[in-house]
């Protein structure tokens, strides 16, 4: 079968028909700072292959790689161990090459480890039913946002402040399209999160409470007061967990009334990548599931008796009228999901709260230690192994001068939060199992030398 491009003509009658004068028109959301005005400065027009590769390699010696110095950054992803035998199964070739499982006939491995992963989240989040996956945290926070109004046929949501600014920037993008109207603040460098005052801001026209648990800051609220709140208004309760280590010592959203519980799942079987590819956790009541975007793999019995999986249900764009899908962005990331699925295996319910115990552990004794430099503040006591620091200076300066030190020393709140002035000085530090007493004491140090 031959591939043939689109003429002048064909191009024409496509602009035409959508109310496009040229192709540029295409790109006029992107604002005019952010186009190329022709070539990519810096860069010439061909190069042979031993050229890129030479500059490709000299550019990312430039990084700073997490394996290769203590590592103490957080806030959405996390850099655990992941087993070798991980990486050995997922690179399979019937696992590494597979690509969607429309033909079940065919995809009978797949399916089935999908169906385990989402017995895993359900399992997990304290929910009844999970879906195959979504691309990542933020986009399934927005898409828990839209099932919500579906729901309950409101368009308001109110987002707690300790929400990950990155997943407030992905819902705000998605809401210029939907008419939906967001309610969010910056945190405030306080012990507890705003949890209490968002109750006293629902009403009946409030169609979800998104809140972030653990929060930005590391910060652990009980859930069950707003869920109560927001089902007296008819509301629903969203939960983004950002790291599903916590899980295996803390609460589930689901047991504390969450309706709707979404998330990031790197922490588990996924490396940091530099920033991806990573994987969208997404859970909710079983009654809510034909709201529920994306693809659920289900069990059920062939034509010879004998057990088997297919996609139970599929409500994309993809795959349904335009009108009736429940999402146009989503999709599976399989992979990654298998990732996770093998991780969690090894795992098991034991491995995971041992995994979780050793976390919390490294964080406070972290936590100890650095609270005793002068003029460092320990901001949140109650946290897993996430939590801030007040320094006696701006964060941003420290955190570059601790990089100097060959310490990845957390995340300013200043670079996640640049327009807010009273969270300049506020810097997270996140401590995993990875972290060596000598890490631990190499940070301390550099904090040390960092806020002088």
């Amino acid at each position: 079968m031959r591939y043939l491009p689109l003429s002048d003509t064909d191009r024409t009658e496509m602009l035409a028909t959508i109310g496009a004068a040229n192709i540029d028109e295409l790109f006029r959301d992107v604002p005019e700072e952010a186009r190329l005005d022709g070539a990519i400065h810096g860069l010439p027009l061909h190069a042979s292959e031993l050229s890129v590769e030479r500059q490709l390699t000299a550019l990312a010696r430039k990084n700073l790689p997490a394996s290769d110095a203590p590592f103490f950054l957080g806030c959405g992803a996390y850099k655990h161990h992941i087993p070798a035998s991980v990486d050995h199964l997922i690179q399979r070739g019937e696992f590494l090459t597979a690509y969607t499982p429309y033909q079940p006939e065919i995809a009978q491995g797949t399916l089935q480890v999908l169906f385990e992963f989402q017995s895993q989240v359900a399992r997990l989040y304290g929910c009844e039913v999970a879906n195959a996956s979504m691309y990542d945290g933020s986009t399934a926070c927005w898409e828990a946002i839209g099932m919500a109004r579906r729901i309950t046929r409101k368009a308001k949501t109110l987002i707690s402040s300790g929400l990950h600014p990155h997943y407030v920037g992905v819902c705000r993008t998605m809401a210029k399209f939907t008419g939906d109207t967001l309610e969010t603040a910056a945190p405030t460098l306080t012990a507890e999160t705003d949890v209490a005052g968002l109750a006293d801001r629902i009403d009946g026209e409030t169609s979800a409470v998104v809140v972030q648990y653990p929060d930005i800051l590391g910060r652990v609220t009980d859930l069950q007061p707003i869920a109560d709140a927001a089902h007296a208004k008819g509301a629903l309760l969203i939960a983004v967990v950002t790291e599903p280590v916590a899980l295996g010592l803390l609460k589930s959203p689901g047991e504390m009334g969450a309706d709707i519980v979404v998330g990031e799942g790197q922490s588990i079987g996924v490396g940091l990548n530099f920033g991806g590819p990573y994987v969208g956790l997404f859970a909710c009541r079983e009654k809510h599931i034909r709201q529920m975007p994306g693809r659920i793999a289900g069990e059920t019995i062939d034509a010879d008796g004998k057990r088997g999986f297919v996609l139970t249900l599929s409500t994309r764009e993809q795959h349904i009228r335009r009108e009736k899908a429940t999402s146009n962005i989503c999709t599976n990331s399989g992979l990654c999901a298998l990732a996770f699925s093998i991780h969690m295996t090894l795992l098991g319910e034991k491995g995971l709260r041992q995994l979780a115990t050793l976390n919390r552990a490294r964080a406070r004794a972290a936590a100890d230690k650095l609270a005793a430099i002068p003029g460092v503040r320990l901001v949140n006591d109650l946290f897993f192994n996430e939590f801030t620091l007040e320094l006696p200076v701006e964060a941003r300066p420290a955190v570059h001068r601790m990089v100097e030190q060959g310490v990845l020393g957390g995340v300013s709140l200043g670079r996640l939060y640049p327009d807010e002035a009273q969270l300049g000085k506020g810097l997270v530090v996140a401590v995993t199992e990875t972290a060596t007493d000598e890490d631990i004491d190499a940070l301390a140090k550099a904090l040390t030398e960092a806020v002088k």
